[in-house]
């Protein structure tokens, strides 16, 4: 039997997480429903979820803040496509800026979140499937420098923060999670930005410069990102998880 993708539907509103279940349901995928995160994470914890849909506009822990903290926990792979009521871009932004996939405007169609859902589904398996994700960790350790992935901070040798766009950040993560893996363009962009390349960066090849010049990693040697000709980059550095005390 052809597994059938697994949904978790999380939205306060009754009446839109059941109808958005049920439209999934009817074509052929599987949905759970939270109405908050405390119903979330217990979800997540007993099932194997391959996508969140998140609405922005909850009481509590609304959907920006749960998709930041799913994003530096154990569930950090999981991708997340936010419904937001919200006509403003910036409230967008900052929705992919915290880690989301994709996001849908309320009032919204139903095939048209099917569609999104797919598509996210479908970027997400585009690396090889024998690429391991590192285990949630709070920092990251290669060469010279650390990446604090709660704080979503480069830290330089003395310790001292290194600004990062979320863009960029996103781009180290994937570049940390599979080292010495060839990456192509493709790729990179749609792990990276997604749907809305063109609010960060239209260029893959000038974010992996700016991530470049973050790390001091001289165009010529490239002690970090290599450039692999015809193909993409791979990141050369070897990666280790540090314990709290490191």
């Amino acid at each position: 039997m052809e597994h059938a993708d697994h949904i978790l539907v999380v939205d306060d509103d009754r009446e839109i997480r059941q109808m958005v279940a049920d439209y999934l349901r009817k074509n052929g995928l599987r949905a759970s429903e939270a109405a908050d995160g405390r119903e979330m994470r217990a979800v997540l914890d007993t099932h194997a979820i391959d996508l969140i849909v998140m609405d922005v506009m909850m009481p509590g822990e609304d959907g920006l803040t749960l998709t930041r903290n799913l994003r530096a926990g154990k569930h950090r792979a999981v991708p997340v496509v936010m419904l937001t009521a919200r006509e403003d871009q910036t409230d967008r932004i900052i929705g992919l800026e915290m880690g989301a996939d994709d996001y849908v405007t309320k009032p919204f169609a139903a095939r048209e979140l099917l569609a999104r859902i797919k598509a996210v589904i479908r970027r997400t398996r585009m690396l090889p499937p024998n690429l391991q994700v590192t285990e949630a960790a709070q920092m990251l350790a290669f060469g010279r420098w650390r990446l604090d992935t709660t704080a979503r901070h480069l830290l330089d040798p003395e310790g001292t923060v290194v600004a990062l766009s979320g863009a960029e950040f996103r781009l180290l993560r994937v570049f940390l999670d599979h080292p010495n893996r060839v990456l192509n363009r493709d790729q990179l962009l749609n792990l990276t930005q997604g749907r809305d390349a063109e609010l960060f960066d239209r260029s893959i090849d000038l974010l992996v410069s700016r991530l470049r010049q973050r790390l001091q990693d001289d165009a010529r040697e490239q002690s970090y990102i290599k450039t692999v000709r015809s193909e993409g980059y791979v990141f050369s550095a070897t990666v280790t998880i540090v314990g709290e005390d490191g």
